[in-house]
């Protein structure tokens, strides 16, 4: 281990994040209602030009009216290139109740986007005396921002959670593709004459994970485009797992269960971590610095696996 430790990342919830246009009013009970631990209201992708104004009006509207129960509640702004990110920013922060817990910044492509996000909102909280400090939330989805992405990480201490935006990450790579996550048909290896098709997403979301888990960030996974496949969606969120990510965007409510299934360690699990944990206590009461588990060695990096899913468990039931 290094000197300098790993910092913990926030212990929240954080399997399904929700999202739903603010420009359909019609969707807000629907969305406080669901299994999601993270709402995102969007006023950035889903939102019309013309329709930004009334979609931050509603948004703001629903922030002090909905009951969001405990839910974390973001707001997802437009992006630093339009000019509607400072008007979002300032009505959230001078209209909207202290109920709100998060901005998420689209289209990170350095540290010092966050940093001008970080400013005005600062400044605003001052001015008008708000007692919880907005948390952030960044989306690398552009080549610069993968190429800045642990900067990015370092960038504010208001910085909860990073998320990939596979669309326009795709976009900006000039990726030959228009899947948004999952695999792709063109991105396949040949052994013996059979298709075994790969991750194209995976070198990303390692690279996000890594920058996440040094400066105490929880790393997330972003949509899956065709909410129709419940098992590709499944697939993706297995790999995310398997990788560090803490949990997975929803872009329609079917797709919350199958995140929350996937990003919830299984009974089964946390037992064996648990089991584990006790096999270790038992080895250091006889001065040893390893066991034999179920027929395997396990130590010290056993132990912080096991805390891991123990922890998460705890939490999401806690």
């Amino acid at each position: 281990m290094s000197f300098r430790l790993q910092p913990t990342p926030p212990a929240r919830p954080n399997r399904c994040q929700l999202f739903g246009p603010g420009s359909n009013t019609k969707l807000f009970a629907k969305m406080a209602a669901s299994a999601a631990d993270v709402i995102n209201l969007d006023l950035e992708d889903s939102v019309a030009p013309s329709d930004k104004d009334v979609a931050r009006a509603n948004v703001i509207e629903a922030i002090n009216t909905v009951d969001w129960g405990t839910k974390t509640l973001s707001v997802r702004i437009n992006s630093l290139d339009t000019p509607f990110w400072y008007r979002d920013v300032v009505d959230l922060l001078e209209q909207a109740s202290e109920r709100l817990d998060q901005i998420m910044i689209p289209k990170v492509g350095c540290a010092e986007d966050v940093y001008a996000v970080d400013a005005l909102v600062t400044a605003i909280e001052a001015a008008k005396g708000r007692k919880k400090r907005i948390a952030f939330e960044v989306i690398i989805e552009s080549a610069a921002g993968i190429a800045h992405v642990e900067a990015i990480a370092a960038s504010s201490p208001r910085l909860e959670a990073m998320s990939l935006g596979a669309a326009d990450f795709a976009a900006s790579m000039g990726m030959q593709t228009t899947g948004i996550g999952g695999t792709q048909e063109n991105y396949y290896m040949l052994h013996e004459g059979q298709k075994h098709w790969s991750d194209p997403w995976h070198w990303a979301q390692t690279a996000i994970v890594a920058a996440c888990r040094t400066h105490g960030i929880l790393p997330v996974d972003g949509p899956f485009g065709d909410f129709s496949d419940d098992e590709g969606c499944r697939a993706q969120a297995r790999r995310s797992a398997t990788l560090g990510m803490v949990g997975k965007w929803a872009i329609h409510p079917k797709q919350i269960a199958i995140s929350n299934e996937v990003f919830t360690p299984s009974e089964e699990a946390v037992a064996e971590a648990r089991e584990i944990l006790a096999a270790m206590e038992t080895a250091k009461a006889n001065g040893e610095g390893a066991t034999v588990y179920k027929g395997r060695l396990v130590d010290i990096a056993s132990i912080k696996q096991a805390e891991v899913i123990v922890r998460q468990h705890e939490m999401i039931n806690g």
